[in-house]
């Protein structure tokens, strides 16, 4: 598989921007080593432009015929190789070469099917949701059970203007299709991909536990009431060392303060010790005096195990580099050959995109409170990504919920990358 094209820009308007990347992609498609034929664009744009989604769309469609299906959605911020833009007009896309019959792009009026025609069999997908769907972590895990290894990855679109997705499916064989329609609200859109589309996906956590796990042991709708037999109350004050008879100086640290939480039998703590997968983290939305409860922003149930927990920049990228290296390890066989040897020796920093480094492209969903503001100065994020895969094909955006197998995570980045 060849490297995927990719280009990003930034301009008040998105004409240039459009431009520029057009540019960008088309100046690849040229090179040897980049894809020639693909059908696929992963589109990402900054809230600046929402309004203009549609436009923006119907243009890049029409420069670019031969990609039959699009899909993508909006961010406060979005992300490609080794930059961020946040809080500024700017628009991504990569162009994915893939085999046309092994993917089905889906929306509200283009549903997944299973087993449908063609033989085609979702095995994993690409899923971009609207956080304002009711009942939006439910649509996700079902969508999950109609994959075949019930793994997702992708995120919620994140605005604050309109909430789009972009999402335009011709099967892969009606040329020009992508200058149609295609900007949806609200519900799920993305792309399924079947069993000869090989990925490598991980999640990275944003948050460290600061105390020990607890079992709920009694609990009602979203209000914890008893941990380990004692009431949730005293257990997160002592937990946490805060104290109510400071109130100004309580409701800070409760700000501060998340809840960690697992399902009976899931993976609690990973290898850095460190949150693992299958923690989703939540907010604390209220204290229940009277039951000495701790109401959360997620229903729970007695059997279910917790933390308290807070975001931690050092601890986030200790494990962003963990899942890097698990992926490049993934991804270097027992024996190559000396090109692939010599690409996966050069310096990341300095790497070219090359396909011996094995990956043809990457996407990256991390949540709206990371980036470089969290890791402490600007693209400061992604520049750690580039770092540890080297410069490889990128795109990716910001999210109000980062979505991974059947779970809506909070604080965390989703990094997928096509072999």
């Amino acid at each position: 598989m060849k490297l995927f094209p990719f280009g990003h820009a930034t301009h008040p308007q998105w004409q240039m921007a459009a431009g520029l990347v057009l540019a960008q992609l088309r100046a690849q498609m040229a090179l040897r080593d980049y894809a020639h034929a693909p059908t696929l664009g992963l589109l990402y744009i900054t809230d600046h432009y929402a309004q203009s989604a549609q436009d923006i769309l119907d243009h890049l469609g029409a420069e670019l015929p031969e990609i039959t299906d699009w899909s993508g959605t909006v961010g406060v911020g979005i992300a490609s190789s080794n930059v961020e833009y946040f809080d500024e007009p700017a628009l991504a896309v990569m162009l994915c070469e893939l085999p046309t019959d092994q993917y089905r792009v889906f929306s509200g009026v283009a549903p997944l099917g299973v087993g449908e025609g063609m033989g085609f069999e979702p095995h994993t997908a690409l899923v971009h949701a609207d956080a304002g769907t009711p009942d939006v972590a439910e649509l996700i895990a079902e969508m999950a059970a109609r994959t075949a290894t019930g793994y997702l990855f992708g995120g919620l679109a994140s605005s604050r203007t309109g909430a789009v997705q972009f999402a335009v499916g011709g099967n892969g064989n009606i040329k020009g299709h992508g200058a149609a329609g295609g900007v949806f609200r609200g519900g799920l859109s993305g792309v399924a991909f079947g069993e000869g589309i090989s990925l490598v996906s991980r999640v990275t956590q944003g948050c460290q536990p600061v105390a020990a796990q607890r079992v709920i042991t009694a609990a009602e709708g979203n209000v914890i009431t008893e941990l380990d037999g004692e009431p949730a109350l005293d257990v997160l004050l002592g937990d946490t060392g805060i104290s109510l008879d400071e109130p100004e100086a309580a409701m800070a640290a409760l700000r501060a303060t998340l809840v960690g939480l697992t399902e009976p039998g899931a993976d609690a703590v990973g290898r850095t010790g460190n949150f693992g997968a299958d923690v989703v983290v939540r907010h604390i939305i209220g204290l229940d005096p009277a039951r000495r409860g701790v109401a959360i922003a997620d229903r729970v149930a007695p059997g279910m195990r917790m933390a308290f927990c807070q975001r931690n920049p050092q601890a986030a990228r200790a494990d962003l580099m963990r899942i890097c290296a698990e992926i490049r390890e993934e991804l270097e066989p027992e024996e190559m050959p000396l090109p692939v040897a010599a690409a996966l020796a050069a310096p990341e920093a300095q790497a070219k995109p090359s396909p011996a480094r094995r990956i043809a492209g990457a996407l990256y969903v991390s949540c709206a409170g990371r980036g470089g503001p969290h890791f402490g100065g600007p693209s400061a994020e992604l520049q750690i990504v580039r770092r540890a895969l080297g410069d490889v094909p990128l795109v990716g955006f910001f999210a109000g919920g980062e979505i991974a197998r059947h779970h809506l995570y909070g604080y965390t980045g989703v990094l997928t990358v096509f072999r």
